[in-house]
């Protein structure tokens, strides 16, 4: 088991992610961040974050297939009959997570949502989780569980970034888990108008079969001002970690 696997009941970025959806998740709690700055073996260090990381990742990706699956039922429920109270009002909570137009008609959320809904590579994760907090070894990581530099706006929401500009009201947000920071990344991607054009490849590319993580990251320069410059240091992060990142990802269509 992973030791650090407890399961029970930077660069400045261009898009905030205060975006927080209520669909409820499974009650999941984890060890706190390890002292990554400890290790002094880059090796070790690489494969330690890895191990804390990817547990999290794949529970996330897990609540996200349960939200797709519960959708792709709803599709097939329509083309005969209409949804119950109860499946509606799944599905228009869902389309508010993901900011969906809620007076849609229930077959257009739904092909929108599908379009949203879908899991992240672990490797982009990792890559993204690991270059904006230095491995786990941030200021941000460290007191606030924020591993991707998630921005907020009200006051007290997060921590004060030391070199913030004067006039700026961003805080870095605070997560009460790291499990939590991944959830709100990967909603960001699912769900922000920055990320449509990563969203549009990921749905072709599941018709293939597969998704590639270091395809994917190509459709990342709006999330850090660093742009393509950011862009070719994630897809070299992946290439670099390949044998810990497999970068490819099998789905079924």
């Amino acid at each position: 088991m992973n030791k650090f696997l407890l399961i029970g009941l930077l660069s400045s970025l261009i898009i905030a992610c205060d975006h927080t959806p209520k669909q409820t998740s499974p009650i999941i709690s984890y060890a706190p961040l390890p002292a990554f700055e400890e290790f002094t073996d880059v090796n070790q260090k690489k494969q330690q974050f890895t191990q804390y990381i990817l547990p999290l990742i794949k529970a996330s990706n897990q609540q996200i297939l349960k939200q797709r699956n519960q959708l792709v039922s709803f599709n097939s429920k329509i083309a005969n009959s209409k949804l119950s109270k109860k499946q509606h009002k799944i599905l228009v909570g869902l389309a508010e997570d993901y900011r969906v137009d809620t007076t849609l008609g229930d077959k257009q959320i739904i092909t929108e949502l599908l379009a949203k809904i879908d899991v992240v590579p672990p490797a982009l994760v990792l890559a993204q989780a690991a270059n904006e907090s230095a491995w786990g070894t941030s200021r941000f990581a460290k007191e606030g569980n924020n591993l991707f530099g998630q921005w907020c706006y009200q006051k007290g929401c997060g921590l004060v970034p030391l070199s913030r500009v004067d006039g700026a009201n961003h805080e870095v947000r605070k997560f009460d888990s790291v499990y939590q920071s991944v959830n709100a990344y990967m909603n960001n991607l699912n769900s922000h108008p920055a990320y449509q054009a990563l969203r549009e490849h990921r749905q072709i590319a599941r018709t293939r079969g597969e998704i590639d993580a270091i395809e994917l990251a190509s459709f990342l320069t709006s999330y850090s001002e660093r742009g393509e410059a950011y862009v070719h240091e994630l897809q070299q992060m992946m290439r670099s970690n390949k044998s810990l990142w497999p970068s490819h990802l099998s789905v079924s269509s």
